[in-house]
Parts: C-alpha cells; sequence; structure tokens
C-alpha cells in the first residue's frame, strides 16, 4: 500500500501555506511532518487536525493506492 499525500501539498500552495505554517496552525510536529513528506503513515488524530485546520476531508489530502506486483 502506498500513501500519498500529494493533495495535501496541492492545497497548502493553494493556500499559501508551508509546511511549518501547517505545523503550527494544525499543532503537529515538525516529525510529523516530516514523515507524510516521505509518504509514511501518520495518526488519524494528525489527519483529523489537518481538515480541521485546512477545512477539508480526508480524502482531499490523501490517497491510498496499491503496490504494483
Amino acid at each position: 500500500m502506498i500513501i500519498s499525500y500529494d493533495n495535501l501539498w496541492k492545497t497548502l500552495i493553494d493556500k499559501r501555506l508551508n509546511k511549518t505554517e501547517l505545523g503550527k496552525k494544525a499543532k503537529i510536529s515538525s516529525s510529523t511532518i516530516a514523515k507524510m513528506t516521505r509518504g509514511e503513515p501518520v495518526a488519524m488524530t494528525v489527519l483529523v487536525k489537518i481538515c480541521d485546520t485546512l477545512n477539508c476531508d480526508v480524502g482531499d489530502i490523501l490517497s491510498i493506492r496499491r503496490e504494483e506486483s
């Protein structure tokens, strides 16, 4: 399974925010943002904080794809 946060990064560009600003507004650590940058899974509570901050849905910030064999 591959987790992609590409939609989140696009949303940040559209809202003229950077990752540091998102971390401060959503009250998430820089290490959690780094995990997302690497495409690693994060806790659902983190995703909820981001969605609340950006006024969006989880599907608006991430996508999950199956790994190709």
